[in-house]
């Protein structure tokens, strides 16, 4: 287990030194580790050089069936750890960008508190990656904007929460009470792409107004969006949940007529989830309850 656990971060990380720092071994020991594995398989896994660690043919064969492997194999022992303690054990969770930067921090911090001897371990991904992973058993579940294809999973939205405009203080828009949709039609706009859960929703809003979006820019992340914002760029409309990134000189507008998008936890359909991911789970409903 050793030897294959040292092959992925070699593998990972392309360079020994930084294998080493990851597994808190010493250099020669993951070098003797790969050269143990590399003798056991008769096969060389590795191209060195002075600058960097490439793996063979063979190397990448291995690495792309091992990593699926020991996540499995940690998945299932994490399970039987929990059979016995459910509320010790590690919880896998995918989360799209506007909410592991806004609701999910608030949730772990709580899960920290109240069950410390919790392991969860946190993908910031997009809305596709999020559903992929929950799909492959990558995760025990996702927290994601409603998908589109929720007969796939087993759904539960949590929370409801509307978009908002964000815009400079010195923006004309700043000394209102709030901003209709249509008055965005002829604003540039910065909004995020169409990998965002949130997107698909945010066009519906304007073409089921008749309105032509001006999008001047696309940007992965609500922190990316209130940099341009910033910059005078443009306006943004983002999910409320993200406004725990604004940046000071930006303001936050409500948008009439409100459109809101489904927080949804998900998980495989009829598949149940470990005690210590269900207690993870329901942390994040309670969570939703006190913002709702």
């Amino acid at each position: 287990m050793r030897q294959l656990r040292a092959f992925l971060a070699v593998a990972g990380h392309r360079h020994f030194r930084r294998a080493a720092d990851a597994l808190h071994l010493t250099q020669p020991a993951v070098s003797r580790l790969i050269a143990d594995l590399e003798g056991e398989l008769d096969v060389r896994l590795f191209d060195r050089s002075t600058r960097e660690v490439v793996p063979t043919e063979a190397g990448r064969y291995l690495e792309q069936a091992l990593s699926r492997v020991l996540d499995e194999l940690d998945g299932v022992l994490a399970h039987a750890v929990a059979q016995a303690d459910p509320l010790r054990g590690r919880v896998r969770i995918a989360a799209v960008p506007t909410l592991s930067a806004g609701l999910v921090p608030s949730a772990i911090a709580r899960c920290a508190v109240d069950h410390p001897a919790l392991d969860i371990l946190l993908r910031d991904q997009t809305q596709a990656q999020v559903l992929d992973a929950v799909r492959g058993g990558e995760v025990d579940f996702g927290l994601c904007v409603e998908p589109a294809t929720a007969e796939e999973f087993d759904a539960e939205t949590i929370l409801r929460d509307p978009f908002v405009l964000v815009c400079r203080a010195d923006h004309a828009f700043a000394a209102r009470q709030g901003v209709t949709w249509k008055g965005l039609a002829s604003e540039p706009l910065v909004l995020l792409d169409h990998a965002s859960g949130s997107r698909r929703l945010i066009d519906a809003a304007f073409a089921t107004r008749g309105i032509d979006a001006h999008v001047a820019l696309e940007v992965g992340h609500p922190h990316t969006a209130f940099r341009m914002v910033e910059a005078g760029l443009g306006v943004t409309v983002t999910p409320a949940l993200s406004l725990d990134a604004l940046r000071p000189g930006l303001v936050a507008l409500k948008l009439t007529p409100e459109v809101r998008r489904d927080v949804t936890l998900v998980r495989r359909r009829a598949r149940s989830l470990s005690p210590p991911a269900q207690t993870v789970w329901e942390s994040f409903r309670a969570l939703a309850l006190t913002l709702a």
